[in-house]
């Protein structure tokens, strides 16, 4: 997972409450089980609007989502979270989301950000223009205006967005303790290593 000290950019001002997963990444998208290629079916029926901040030029390639309240609600799905990765969103601030979404944004190394809607307003207003910062090191969302708003994020999500670190890169960082483990269990215990191998 590739880790997160400072997130600056376009962020695409979308604001719209209750942004559920299918809109996300519809349905029909789901046959795939790999991450690839997702992000052409991101947020496919608000692309269908004309006008929509998504083909507008202005945002191409943001990292930065802004969203209203509730974002990620509906179903569980893993694919949102790789739909915004594909299309290279590595933040998403909003208010509030559903817990299993930002589960899973976390899993896949985005930074969910909830910030009360007033801040939010206003970093929609500024998203139309300038650029804006994330600092999770500092935990401090900042715009060119020198507004300056700080988020709370578990400290455990902190570590593992700062260090890159995935579940498989957090069970890997015990690889010595894990390897002692087995040699002690190997030589204390054989007799549990041989009824395993004759089940």
């Amino acid at each position: 997972m590739r880790a997160i000290d400072t997130i600056e950019g376009k962020a695409y001002p979308l604001g719209r409450p209750n942004i559920d997963t299918d809109i996300i990444i519809p349905a029909h998208w789901l046959k795939t089980v790999t991450r690839e290629g997702l992000g052409k079916g991101a947020f496919e029926t608000i692309r269908a609007e004309p006008g929509n901040v998504f083909d507008d030029p202005a945002y191409a390639g943001a990292p930065i989502l802004i969203a209203g309240d509730n974002y990620g609600c509906g179903s569980s799905r893993e694919h949102a979270a790789w739909a915004m990765a594909d299309m290279g969103i590595r933040a998403v601030i909003a208010p509030g989301f559903s817990d299993i979404h930002s589960g899973n944004a976390f899993k896949n190394g985005i930074l969910t950000v909830v910030l009360p809607q007033e801040q939010v307003d206003r970093l929609l207003e500024v998203a139309k223009e300038l650029p804006i910062a994330i600092d999770l090191e500092s935990q401090t969302v900042t715009t060119p205006y020198q507004d300056r708003f700080r988020f709370e994020i578990d400290p455990f999500r902190k570590d593992c967005l700062l260090k890159g670190l995935d579940e498989i890169g957090i069970t890997l960082q015990l690889d010595d303790a894990i390897a002692a483990h087995e040699a002690k269990a190997h030589r204390e215990t054989p007799w549990v290593e041989g009824a395993a191998r004759a089940a």
